[in-house]
């Protein structure tokens, strides 16, 4: 896949190139499941690392003061990739993320092909921001070409356990 203003080093996450759509389910302990929908852009911008961004909305039925299309979370930042030293011909990822509810991450992970597996390396909140600890996320196209994602997290004194996932298709390169 050929992306304009990608840089070379880039060239091993052009797939991520462009804009996708989709549904999801979220819950953790103490919080009932939830549907959502999202939309995420990987954006080249010349530089050696694409841009994120994600926003997200409620999708299930109307609860807690939250309706159908209410904002959820959003998130931004970049995406860019090392050579790995220990693994020859491997990818190391460094995905930097900044969320509006106080809190800012940085994960490093390894690229396989169309997979991407992250944990998270710094977590830093505001004194106000929910305290979480730990999170690990899980990228990847599955069939079909669609992107589908995982985040588990560990958060307020509870374990690592499943936070998110999702399934989205591509709407624009």
């Amino acid at each position: 896949m050929s992306v304009p203003d990608l840089p070379p080093s880039l060239e091993p996450l052009a797939f991520l190139v462009g804009t996708w759509r989709g549904e999801g389910v979220g819950g953790y302990t103490d919080l009932p499941d939830f549907r959502y929908e999202q939309e995420i852009t990987f954006l080249a911008t010349g530089r050696p690392a694409l841009a994120y961004a994600s926003t997200t909305w409620w999708a299930d039925e109307p609860r807690d003061g939250r309706e159908p299309g209410s904002p959820l979370a959003t998130e931004t930042g970049f995406w860019r990739l090392q050579d790995d030293p220990a693994r020859p011909g491997g990818k190391l990822v460094e995905v930097m993320l900044a969320h509006p509810f106080g809190i800012a991450e940085i994960y490093v992970g390894t690229l396989t092909g169309t997979k991407i597996e992250l944990d998270s390396n710094v977590l830093i909140r505001t004194a106000t921001a929910r305290e979480v600890t730990r999170s690990v996320r899980l990228y990847g196209v599955i069939e079909g070409g669609d992107l589908a994602y995982a985040i588990d997290m560990e958060a307020e004194g509870k374990p690592m356990q499943p936070h998110l996932s999702a399934r989205l298709r591509k709407v624009a390169d």
